[in-house]
């Protein structure tokens, strides 16, 4: 029995389902372009072999972990490591048998899609995981991780990346992307192929863990006075421009709010020496991030960087968990989000500006149609990202494309981002988005709404072009 059927993912009704082949068969075999996403560039820089299965693909998955934690397994037992230094599980062969013993509850899941596309694909395993079969699983897996086939840069080829973007804040060393600079497999052709994003939110939030630390450090980096606000502003610019350098063609920003600001130079200086104080209140930390986001588009029609919005998650939504494991342990959860009026004192100042470009995503689907595809549809700034985290799976990107397209059409999208830590999921998660968008144009070629020449451009567009252009790459 295959675990991956062929034409998966696919419609139904056998007409459709033909159109839907047609155009896959047209672009499934594009280069991936990766334009955001949280892959460790170590992996690239020093391309050694990953340590082992568990370390690999569960490990750094929040999708993984988070499913068994909801069934009681606690995250000790898959290996992850405490902040104070409690014992927790560490032989990964342990980790394995945990996964596979609850391998049930990932059924219909994205996770399970993306693993089984992982173990058929990658590992040429076509076998169901369970706990007669981890052993042999988990060995297999293991010897194909020590062969050179397996290094990261032949796994990056392997998959056929052009081109993958990590993210990294400003305080971060950039020792790995500084080595690829002037290593010759990141130059050959010309074109990089791992580059980074600008991700300020350490030094833009002030309820971010170490804030008033992390300001002390950005000042130590660029030489500049990062307590008072011009020095703050350069700082940032110095920081820009080095990631630019290797790289660079966007920033990020993972706030809890769409809200921008346009606040006088008075409330401007009043509001940074709270700030600094680490004395903020929430509504005023608010207010700078606010702030911030219109300093950030103002340095982006400067530098040229493309701008992405991640707002309307609630991090650590868990402040027991957050403080026994720190960020990013799958306790962020999505929450109602407001775009029209929260980005209006952006757009007011910068939105008609040519040199502009701002990519929108959401965690609330109740803002695609009513909000997110309206302003793309007009301010020619801006942009909609594809479906994102919760919504990163087969029924999200169809939401997506239904909500959105009557009013913004394709050429306001961007293509697919993967947006994952797990580096060896990304073919199988570009595989989806593909099989998705085939599905739905072949739907509205179906249905007489487009051609199929028509559709195969758009197949090409939504897989390869719409990104490149985009991010600028």
């Amino acid at each position: 029995m295959s675990l991956l059927h062929p034409q998966r993912l696919f419609p139904a009704d056998p007409t459709t389902r033909a159109i839907t082949q047609s155009l896959y068969d047209g672009i499934k075999h594009l280069p991936i372009v990766s334009p955001h996403g949280h892959t460790d560039p170590r992996w690239f820089a020093d391309n050694e072999a990953f340590p082992n299965p568990s370390a690999l693909l569960i490990q750094p998955d929040h999708y993984v972990f988070r499913m068994l934690f909801s069934q009681g397994i606690k995250l000790e037992d898959v290996g992850v490591k405490t902040r104070d230094g409690t014992p927790v599980e560490t032989d990964p062969r342990r980790i394995w048998h945990v996964l596979a013993k609850n391998w049930m509850l990932f059924r219909g899941t994205p996770s399970r899609m993306w693993l089984d596309h992982v173990f058929a694909e990658v590992f040429g395993i076509d076998e169901i995981l369970n706990t007669d079969s981890a052993d042999a699983i988990y060995d297999h897996i293991a010897a194909r991780l020590q062969t050179p086939e397996f290094l990261p840069r032949a796994l990056f080829e392997s998959f056929n990346i052009e081109v993958i973007a990590t993210t990294e804040s400003p305080i971060d060393s950039m020792q790995h992307h500084s080595k690829l600079a002037n290593d010759a497999w990141q130059t050959a052709g010309g074109n990089k192929r791992v580059v980074t994003a600008y991700r300020p939110d350490p030094v833009v939030d002030p309820e971010f863990d170490g804030f008033i630390a992390n300001l002390e450090k950005f000042g130590e980096m660029t030489g500049e006075d990062t307590f008072s606000w011009d020095g703050y502003l350069q700082a940032h610019r110095i920081r820009r421009a080095f990631f630019k350098q290797l790289g660079a063609t966007s920033t990020d920003h993972g706030h809890p709010s769409a809200r921008t600001a346009d606040l006088s130079d008075a409330e401007i200086q009043s509001l940074f020496a709270v700030v600094t104080s680490g004395k903020a209140s929430a509504a005023e930390a608010e207010l700078f991030r606010a702030q911030m986001l219109t300093e950030m588009a103002r340095m982006s029609i400067d530098d040229g960087l493309v701008m992405q919005i991640h707002p309307g998650s609630w991090r650590n939504h868990s402040d027991k968990m957050l403080a026994r494991f720190g960020r990013d342990k799958g306790f962020d959860i999505p929450r109602g989000t407001e775009y029209t009026s929260a980005l209006k004192p952006l757009l007011d100042k910068f939105g008609l500006d040519p040199r502009l470009s701002i990519i929108l995503f959401t965690l609330d689907e109740t803002s695609y149609s009513r909000e997110l595809a309206p302003l793309a549809g007009v301010y020619p700034c801006l942009k909609l990202g594809p479906a994102w985290w919760f919504f990163d799976a087969p029924e999200g990107m169809r939401r997506f494309r239904e909500l959105t397209t009557e009013t913004a059409g394709f050429a306001n999208t961007v293509g697919f981002n993967d947006d994952t830590r797990a580096f060896l999921s990304i073919p199988a998660r570009h595989d989806v988005a593909r099989r998705v968008d085939c599905s739905y144009l072949a739907r509205l070629v179906a249905e007489h709404r487009i051609t199929e020449n028509e559709a195969h451009e758009l197949a090409h567009d939504l897989t390869y072009r719409l990104a490149k252009n985009a991010y600028k790459l």
